[in-house]
């Protein structure tokens, strides 16, 4: 399951809307998944690749190795 190893971020579920003439048509269902990137980390001193999501990266919560 795609998952950012620092904050948990996963899948979400929600409704895709169809829109015509100014009101909704139509629901079906869609999923929003995390934007995940492989990235070489330090952990415990030791290199290690994790899962992480672009947010955690440009937070700096992140130090690359």
């Amino acid at each position: 399951m795609a998952k950012c190893e620092i904050c948990d971020k996963s899948v979400n579920y929600g409704n895709q809307l169809s829109i015509t003439r100014s009101h909704i048509s139509k629901r079906t269902s869609r999923t929003f998944k995390p934007n995940l990137r492989t990235v070489k980390t330090i952990i415990d001193g030791q290199p290690k690749k994790i899962k992480v999501c672009a947010k955690c990266l440009r937070a700096g919560k992140v130090t690359k190795a």
